[in-house]
């Protein structure tokens, strides 16, 4: 799929920001034998070729000046709005391949997911392949049907790539697997009988009060309060 955007030569002296005003994105696309070359870009356009693109479809910058097959290499965008500020193109020559990384699309269902209970766990988002710009796939798709069991993976070398596209990435890369989960056992610590404070019973003494209990027993009372107050009666004296 190849996807066509207009652009124009600018001048560098230009502040970016008048452009984005203006509803343009400032841009470059260079190349091993092409020259840097500043252009401006609707910004607008390049959003929805972007969208359609990413960076592994070739574009095609075109000018009355002539076309220039290229990928994008790099979007910077506004931290907060999301606004595209730049991008770069990067221009091949004609007959040239391509080294690109391509997301990976997994598809199907895993049979060790879904009759054992498995979690899929994907190792790998995207391959690195190599291939003419015109033969590089949007995505790749894996199958993830063959996972049968909890030791069944999907390597690199397995992956069923387009014709004339070459695949770069280590072929023994596993690129997929199913996660058995086990039941965690919930250990539970032995009580320490020490630790536990034991509450007596009765009436809690407090601080101060000790010396008018011990004369309470001493004198046989039961309540320590009365004891402490209690007077001998007078004597009567005699007339």
């Amino acid at each position: 799929m190849v996807i066509a955007l207009a652009y124009e030569e600018r001048d560098t002296k230009e502040k970016p920001a008048v452009l984005r005003r203006a509803g343009k994105i400032p841009a470059v696309f260079y190349g091993a034998k092409q020259k840097a070359v500043s252009v401006a870009l609707s910004a607008k356009e390049f959003e929805k070729v972007f969208k359609k693109a990413g960076e592994n479809t070739v574009v095609v910058l075109q000018n009355s000046g002539g076309d220039v097959e290229t990928l994008v290499q790099q979007v910077d965008r506004h931290a907060v709005s999301g606004a595209v500020l730049h991008a770069d193109f990067y221009a091949f020559e004609k007959g040239q391949k391509l080294k690109v990384k391509v997301p990976i699309e997994f598809i199907g269902i895993a049979p060790a997911v879904k009759d054992l209970g498995g979690v899929l766990v994907k190792v790998l988002r995207e391959l690195e392949i190599e291939a003419a710009p015109k033969d590089l796939p949007h995505h790749i798709a894996v199958d993830v049907s063959p996972l049968v069991s909890f030791e069944s993976v999907i390597t690199a070398k397995q992956i069923v790539l387009p014709p004339r596209v070459v695949l770069i990435t280590n072929p023994d890369e596993v690129v997929i697997s199913v996660y058995e989960p086990k039941e965690e056992v919930v250990e539970v610590a032995p009580v320490d009988l020490s630790a536990i404070e034991v509450t007596k019973k009765g009436k809690e003494v407090k601080e101060g009060e000790e010396g008018a209990v011990a004369a309470g027993a001493a004198a046989g009372e039961k309540d320590p309060k009365k004891a402490e107050g209690k007077k001998e009666p007078k004597k009567e004296e005699k007339k």
